[in-house]
Parts: structure tokens; C-alpha cells; sequence
């Protein structure tokens, strides 16, 4: 397994509120996994705890065998990359120079980047379609263009994971399916996925495994098809809303009945 979470438990301040109670979830190459959740839940919480940016108060995190806790930065930045969901850019960088900010784990302190550094920034921008798009300020482009330029910059520190935080959650429509493309894409290609959402239809198009995760802080893992059903659904957002199958994209759409 790429990733392996055991007795994960998780509270901002110690004695206060647990956000994650006894949380136990793993992940192989090529799996999407998506974290469903209502707001508030702590699907967030959950993908930092993954990426190493919190530590919980109990519990453990390995990544590709090893203990996270024990692995330095460096270490786990060859393994997780994170794809946050919004990037508000300080400088006017062009997207190759923000992307190549992504090779950092693979060059040394007070190195420049070779020419094994600038060939991966390229075949990742031809690989995400925006290659044409190399020289343009980042502060130029659309939002939806702005967000696969980050997954690009993701993508080219070689990782074996990739966190997405709610990816989808300020794009249009149009912008929001691109990218849930992207993702299946990467999964075809060996990439574990791990991605929060609040939309039972993005986890559902996604497919894979749901990690669902109740507003007490717990979770229940499975296959999309067994675990997202209408009670679980109903009990999840406290409102009803009905599955229903579409012959034409085989499989079933979250629709809320009588609105």
C-alpha cells in the first residue's frame, strides 16, 4: 500500500473537540478515494493529516511503508504532492517558472535546475494541454486554466500520490468536469488519488472508493457503488435526495426529489 492511516485521531486543541476519531483508511497505486463529507465535517482535516501538515494526536500515517512522522520533508514531498483549491498568486510568475517551482524536492539547496528539470516541465504542460500556455503570466490566465497549471506543477515532482482539496470547488461547470477528467486520467496512469469533495455526484463519477465521513468524525470506506446510497446520503446532509440510474452515462445521478 502507498498509503496506510491506523487508529488516526485528531483535535485542534488538546482536550477540545476530537474533529477525527479513530479514522483507518489505505490506498494503492492507481486508486481514486474520494473523502464525501457535509461542511464542517473535517474532509480537510483528514487530507492534511494525510499529507503530513497536521499531526493527529494518536495513530499512524505510512507512506510507502514507512512511517511518516520519521520521514523528512524532502521524503515526503518524493511520495505526496497537494493540489489546494485556490491559489492566489503573489507574483506574476510565467506558468513554466510556476510549474518548475514544482521540481524543489528533486534540486539541491542552492541549485539551479538542470536540464532533466526543464524537460519535465515541459512534458508535463504538453501533457496537460497547456503548453501553448508556457510563457503567459499566471496571474493571466483563467481560473479553470489556473488550476490544471497547478495540478501540472503537482504532476512534476515525479510524485506516487496526489491530495486534491475540493479541486472543483470555485470553477464553472465546464472547468469542474475538466478537471475530474484530469483526475481519472491520472489514475489510468499508476497516480494514487486521494480527493475531498462535498458532491456525491463527483465521487460517484470519479469512481473507485468513498471514505464517508460523518460529522461526529468517523468514517466508513467502500466501493462508490455499495456505500453511496439514498439513506446513507439522506443521513449524510440531513435532507432527501434520490439515485437515480441513466441508462445513457450508466450510472446513477444525486438529485434532490419535488424542487
Amino acid at each position: 500500500m502507498i498509503i496506510e492511516v491506523k487508529n488516526l485521531n485528531f483535535s485542534y486543541i488538546k482536550g477540545g473537540r476530537q474533529i477525527l476519531k479513530d479514522i483507518n483508511l489505505s490506498l494503492k497505486e492507481g486508486e481514486i478515494m474520494s473523502i464525501l463529507g457535509p461542511n464542517g465535517a473535517g474532509k480537510s482535516t483528514l487530507l492534511n493529516c494525510i499529507g503530513t501538515l497536521l499531526i493527529p494526536d494518536s495513530g499512524t500515517i505510512s507512506l510507502c511503508g514507512k512511517d511518516a512522522e520519521k520521514m523528512k520533508p524532502k521524503e515526503v514531498a518524493s511520495i505526496l504532492s497537494y493540489v489546494p483549491q485556490t491559489h492566489i498568486p503573489a507574483f506574476s510568475y510565467s506558468v513554466f517558472n510556476f510549474v518548475l517551482m514544482g521540481r524543489a524536492p528533486k534540486i539541491g539547496m542552492f541549485e539551479k535546475p538542470k536540464v532533466e528539470d526543464i524537460v519535465a516541465v515541459e512534458e508535463v504542460l504538453k501533457e496537460v494541454g497547456l503548453i501553448e500556455l508556457a510563457d503567459k503570466p499566471y496571474t493571466e490566465i483563467s481560473g479553470g486554466e489556473r488550476q490544471q497549471v497547478i495540478i501540472a506543477r503537482a504532476l512534476v515532482s515525479e510524485p506516487k500520490v496526489i491530495l486534491f482539496d475540493e479541486p472543483t470547488a470555485h470553477l464553472d461547470y465546464g472547468n469542474q468536469i475538466k478537471i475530474l477528467r484530469v483526475i481519472k486520467n491520472l489514475a489510468e496512469k499508476g497516480y494514487a488519488i486521494v480527493i475531498t469533495t462535498h458532491n456525491p455526484d463527483q465521487a460517484i463519477m470519479l469512481g473507485g472508493t468513498v471514505a464517508i465521513l460523518s460529522k461526529e468524525g468517523r468514517v466508513e470506506i467502500g466501493p462508490v457503488k455499495e456505500k453511496i446510497t439514498e439513506e446513507t446520503l439522506k443521513k449524510l446532509y440531513d435532507t432527501e435526495l434520490k439515485l437515480i440510474q441513466l441508462e445513457e452515462v450508466k450510472r446513477p445521478v444525486c438529485v434532490p426529489p419535488n424542487l
